[in-house]
């Protein structure tokens, strides 16, 4: 994988880029799709953060978060699509509430779009002893090894898939972040399904899960629902600098609206190049650096953000936001740099405050320079 950090080695390469990337961008599109990201108890919050800074990147959308009593009081009246986030299925289900539930499948009936990530997807199944609401036709199978492990996992489009996603039709294999998602086989006597992609990661590093489950298995899904669509993705384009914009791409999909082209600063499938699962070791080591933070030195903080930006650490992308107000002035210029490469949009307001705030001029020019890339995607 090519280290992330040559994005912002250079403060002439960087303003270049940005630039040329801005004239590249597609003009001003008028908001016509109106997303809503469910924010109940069940979802992840970081899930939740990064779906609502995901579908962002499409300027044809709008988005806004929704509870169950947003849900129950009509508003789902208002809205073109929804997304169900990362987190817990059980406890998005539980917290729905059937006539909730309810209301999402008439929706949808109605023409609505729905997208489903991960315990998402796991919620839009029709899976014997899980609580589920059966909209997608799939069946979760081994949920008894649902804690199976997480990394950068491979996957290749279907012919159907490269007509949704034709940035990513010339590769043969591409990646994105997959933590414990949903082994999905078709469901008995139920929805059809088609495939846009299939898993080719064998992903069996935690909980004593068996192999060979995962691989050859389904990675996204779409289906009709009355006159809507639901797609579902077993794993989180929305965590994966480079390929955030697969969300709302989705979105674009389940509405029947037509695609259109996403910042080169957003679009970057080629950024990684291998699959990176976390082993045990791994995790023991993406734990420790937690510690680093807390009380570790300004060079050891910044080779714990070089390890885990270079694996991609999922759990990390809550740690660094203090950073940017670090007392070592080469740490914040650091944790800059993580944040944006990581694509982490939800710390601009972050970003900027530290950029306002910054008094020592090296530190100033890469803050710069991180939070220009970061304003273009």
């Amino acid at each position: 994988m090519r280290y992330l950090t040559s994005i912002i080695l250079s403060l002439a390469i960087l303003g270049y880029a940005c630039s040329s990337n801005q004239s590249q961008n597609p003009k001003v599109v008028e908001v016509t799709i109106k997303v809503g990201v469910f924010d109940g108890h069940g979802g992840a919050q970081t899930c939740v953060w990064e779906t609502v800074e995901a579908i962002k990147i499409d300027k044809g959308m709008s988005v806004r978060l929704i509870t169950t009593s947003d849900i129950a009081n009509g508003c789902l009246d208002s809205l073109d699509a929804i997304i169900i986030p990362g987190g817990g299925g059980s406890r998005q289900y539980l917290n729905l509430g059937h006539e909730n539930q309810q209301r999402i499948r008439t929706f949808i009936a109605n023409g609505g779009g729905a997208v489903g990530i991960c315990a998402g997807a796991y919620l839009f199944s029709n899976t014997p002893g899980y609580a589920s609401i059966a909209i997608n036709g799939a069946q979760a199978i081994d949920i008894e090894h649902d804690n199976r492990g997480h990394g950068l996992a491979k996957f290749t489009l279907t012919d159907e898939g490269k007509s949704i996603f034709p940035e990513l039709a010339n590769r043969d294999t591409s990646f994105v972040m997959y933590y414990e998602g949903p082994v999905f086989i078709n469901a008995p006597d139920s929805i059809s399904y088609t495939s846009f992609a299939t898993m080719e990661s064998d992903v069996h590093t935690e909980g004593g899960a068996p192999a060979n489950m995962t691989n050859a298995k389904p990675f996204f899904i779409g289906n009709s629902y009355g006159k809507g669509r639901v797609f579902s993705t077993i794993a989180h384009p929305e965590a994966t600098p480079g390929m955030r914009w697969l969300i709302p791409r989705m979105v674009r999909w389940t509405v029947g609206k037509e695609y259109i082209a996403y910042s080169e600063n957003a679009v970057r499938p080629t950024l990684f190049e291998k699959e990176i699962l976390f082993s045990k070791d791994m995790l023991k080591r993406e734990s420790a650096y937690y510690a680093t933070f807390l009380y570790g030195t300004a060079e050891e903080k910044i080779e714990a953000l070089d390890w885990l930006e270079s694996n991609v650490s999922w759990d990390a992308k809550r740690w660094v936001q203090g950073l940017l107000f670090d007392s070592s002035a080469e740490v914040r210029a650091r944790a800059a740099q993580y944040i944006t490469n990581s694509e982490f949009t939800y710390y601009l307001p972050d970003l900027r405050a530290a950029l306002k705030a910054e008094k020592d001029d090296g530190a100033r020019v890469k803050m710069a320079a991180a939070l220009r890339y970061l304003e273009a995607i």
